[in-house]
C-alpha cells in the first residue's frame, strides 16, 4: 500500500481530498461541490454543514482505497467567517472572502493611521475580505455570538473536537500580529470580540489526534492543521524560494512570492501571510480571474471554451477596447471592494471576441500591477502558474507578456493540496523542510511572453490607473 497524506482543501464551489506521497505525487482524489450563495446586497456565504457534508463525503471514498494513510491535513480559502453557538454549532453562514457587507466598517477605518498601522501589524489590507471588518459588521448589526472561527477552522474541530487555527489562516484574519504571532490586541477591539472567542493558535505543522469515526482511518491519526490555501499554493507549485512567484487563476486570482521574514510595502497595496516554518508569503490577490470570461459566455450564450478560442484570434490590444474587470469589486493593489467595471474605446465593430480578449487582458495587467507592488519589497525573477484558467492557452500567453516574465505552468488543480499534503509530511518528519518542494515539484511545460505584447501591455498599464481613478470619480 503507498504511504500517503490526504489534504483535505476546502475550495469556494467544491472540498477536494487527495492522497499525496512524500514526492508529492498524487495517487487518488475525491472531489464534491457546493453553492455559493450571493445576492445583491453583497452576501457571499456557504452553508458550513453543506462543506462539511461534501468534505466528510470525499475524505470517505479516499479513505475506503486501501492507502496507508500516514496523516490528514487542512487548506482552505481564506478570510472565511463562521459563528458558532457555545456547543459548536453554526449560528451564521459561512461568510467568504466575497462578501462585502461591511463596506461602512471598511470605510471607516481604510487610510487611517489605525489602519494603516494595523495592515503592518497583521499583514491583512483593510478590506471587506477581512474577518476584522466582518467581525465589526457582525457588532454593529447587534449580533454576537460564543466562538467565531473560519471555515477550516470548523472542519477541524468535527474531525478532532478541538477549535483550533494555524499562524497561516489567521494572518488572513487582520486579527493576528505578525511578530508576536498573538491576537492582535488593537484589532480585537476594533472587530469587538476577546481573544477567547477566537480559536486556539498553533503552528501549522501542529497535528490533533482524530476523533472522529471514519472507515479506513485510524483513531487518533494526526490531523495537521496545514494552512491557508494561497500560501499552500505556493508550496504545492514548488515556488518556495526567493525570486520566483506563485499565480494561481481560478475564480478570482493572485501572486505571490516567498520571504523569510513579514513586510508589507509602504503603501499599503500587498499583503503579507505565513506559510509555515519561518516562510512568508508577499503578494495580492485579485478578485477577478477565470470569473470574467465565465461571465462573458454566459451574456453571449456560448460556451467557454469556444469563446476563449475566437477571442485568441484577436491581435494584442483588443482591436481598441481597453477592460476595466472589476465584475467582484477588486482587492490588489486598490482593495476597492466598490470598484466598477467598464469597456472603453468600444466601437460598432467589436463583438464578443474583442470583448473577451479585453477581459483576459484586463485581469492579466491587473496582476502586472500587483507584480509592480510586490516588486517594492520583493525580487521576482520567474513565475509559476496554477489554476484552472490556465486550461486555455489564451490566458497563459497573455499573462506572460503582462508580467513579461516566463510562466512556468504546474499541474493545474493541486497546487493548494498538495502543498498542505507536504506540511503534512514535514509535520510527520519525513522530509526535511518546506524548501523541498522546488526540487520535488517541476513545471510541465513553460510559456514564454511575446516581446511586442511585452512592450504593448507596458506602454498601456499606466492608463489602467488613470481609467479606475476616472470612473471613481464618476460615483
Amino acid at each position: 500500500m503507498a504511504e500517503v497524506v490526504l489534504a483535505i482543501d476546502l475550495g469556494t464551489t467544491s472540498t477536494k481530498v487527495i492522497a499525496v506521497d512524500r514526492n508529492a505525487g498524487v495517487v487518488a482524489s475525491a472531489e464534491h461541490g457546493y453553492p455559493m450563495r450571493t445576492t445583491p446586497s453583497g452576501e457571499a456565504t456557504h452553508d458550513p454543514a453543506e462543506v462539511w457534508g461534501a468534505a466528510l463525503q470525499a475524505l470517505r471514498e479516499v479513505a475506503a482505497q486501501g492507502l496507508d494513510v500516514r496523516a490528514l491535513s487542512l487548506t482552505g480559502a481564506m478570510h472565511t467567517l463562521v459563528g458558532l453557538d457555545s456547543s459548536g454549532t453554526p449560528v451564521t453562514p459561512s461568510l467568504s472572502w466575497a462578501d462585502n457587507r461591511a463596506l461602512e466598517q471598511t470605510a471607516r477605518l481604510r487610510g487611517t493611521a489605525d489602519g494603516i498601522a494595523l495592515h503592518r501589524a497583521t499583514g491583512t489590507p483593510i478590506h471587506t475580505m477581512s474577518p476584522l471588518v466582518k467581525l465589526a459588521w457582525f457588532r454593529d448589526q447587534g449580533f454576537s455570538a460564543s466562538r467565531w472561527c473560519g471555515l477550516k477552522d470548523f472542519v477541524a474541530w468535527k474531525l478532532t473536537g478541538v477549535l483550533a487555527t494555524e499562524h497561516s489562516s489567521a494572518s488572513a484574519t487582520g486579527l493576528m500580529d505578525l511578530v508576536s504571532l498573538d491576537w492582535h490586541p488593537d484589532a480585537l477591539a476594533f472587530a469587538g470580540v476577546r481573544a477567547e472567542q477566537l480559536p486556539s493558535l498553533h503552528a501549522p505543522v501542529d497535528a490533533l489526534p482524530l476523533t472522529l469515526d471514519v472507515p479506513g482511518l485510524p483513531a487518533g491519526l494526526p490531523v495537521v492543521l496545514g494552512g491557508g490555501d494561497g500560501p499552500m499554493a505556493n508550496l504545492g507549485v514548488g515556488a518556495v524560494v526567493p525570486g520566483v512567484a506563485a499565480v494561481s487563476l481560478g475564480t478570482s486570482g493572485a501572486l505571490r512570492v516567498v520571504r523569510s521574514e513579514p513586510a508589507v510595502d509602504e503603501h499599503g497595496r500587498v499583503f503579507c501571510y505565513a506559510i509555515a516554518e519561518g516562510l512568508w508569503v508577499i503578494g495580492g490577490a485579485v478578485s477577478n480571474g477565470g470569473v470574467v470570461a465565465k461571465w462573458a459566455a454566459e451574456t453571449f450564450g456560448v460556451d467557454i471554451g469556444e469563446l476563449l478560442d475566437e477571442a485568441a484570434t484577436v491581435p494584442v490590444g483588443a482591436a481598441g477596447v481597453t477592460a476595466l474587470p472589476y465584475l467582484l469589486g477588486e482587492r490588489a493593489p486598490w482593495w476597492d471592494a466598490d470598484a466598477t467595471s467598464a469597456l472603453i474605446g468600444l466601437r460598432r465593430e467589436h463583438g464578443r471576441a474583442e470583448i473577451t480578449r479585453a477581459l483576459v487582458e484586463g485581469v492579466s495587467q491587473q496582476l502586472a500591477l500587483v507584480l509592480d507592488a510586490v516588486r517594492s519589497v520583493a525580487d521576482v525573477h520567474a513565475v509559476r502558474v496554477t489554476g484552472g484558467a490556465f486550461r486555455s492557452d489564451l490566458w497563459a500567453t497573455v499573462l506572460a507578456s503582462a508580467l513579461g516574465l516566463d510562466l512556468e505552468l504546474a499541474d493545474d488543480s493541486e497546487g493548494s493540496g498538495v502543498g498542505a499534503a507536504l506540511v503534512g509530511w514535514r509535520s510527520l518528519g519525513e522530509i526535511p523542510s518546506l524548501t523541498v518542494a522546488a526540487d520535488l515539484i517541476k513545471p510541465v511545460k513553460t510559456v514564454a511572453p511575446d516581446p511586442d505584447a511585452v512592450r504593448h501591455y507596458a506602454r498601456a498599464r499606466p492608463a489602467i490607473d488613470r481609467l479606475y481613478q476616472a470612473l471613481r470619480d464618476l460615483d
